[in-house]
């Protein structure tokens, strides 16, 4: 039987405010089908090849340093979860990787969330999200607590 998700106890969680460590994302890993297609296409994509395991590990690096990997190990592509990458010009990448013969979803379109958003589908059938949010990522006008005043980057 499978186990329901439920949050953590208070006494493992704690208190967001009082938390002194930080929890910060910076690598993802999806599952990949062909070692060989998936590292051309997260390469076209634009991120750095770091590791090359093949046939069932790569490592991939974005500008900022965060890393996303892919894993070769017989799982599919998980239903309803997107991978987001940014970009300063989704219209501009994601014509190229049409052109480049890439399963483009939707193109670039503006989103009443205040993005602009392409989609398409990588080798495994992960889907990836391409878009450009800017300050609205992380400060959009109804984020919680003083959007009028959001810290610096």
């Amino acid at each position: 039987m499978p186990s329901k998700s439920r949050a953590l106890p208070k006494a493992v969680a704690g208190d967001s405010r009082d938390r002194k460590a930080t929890l910060r994302l910076n690598q993802v890993t999806v599952p990949a089908e062909d070692y060989e297609l998936s590292c051309s296409f997260y390469r076209d994509l634009g991120l750095k090849q770091i590791v090359a395991a093949p046939p069932r590990y790569a490592r991939f690096e974005a500008s900022n340093g965060a890393t996303f990997s892919i894993h070769v190990d017989g799982s599919t592509a998980s239903a309803g979860t997107v991978v987001y990458f940014e970009t300063n010009d989704v219209d501009r990448l994601i014509e190229l990787l049409e052109r480049g013969g890439a399963e483009v979803l939707s193109p670039a379109q503006d989103q009443p969330w205040l993005w602009r958003e392409a989609r398409l589908k990588d080798p495994a059938g992960n889907i990836i999200c391409l878009y450009t949010a800017g300050r609205n990522r992380r400060f959009p006008p109804w984020r919680l607590g003083d959007p009028a005043h959001p810290p610096a980057d």
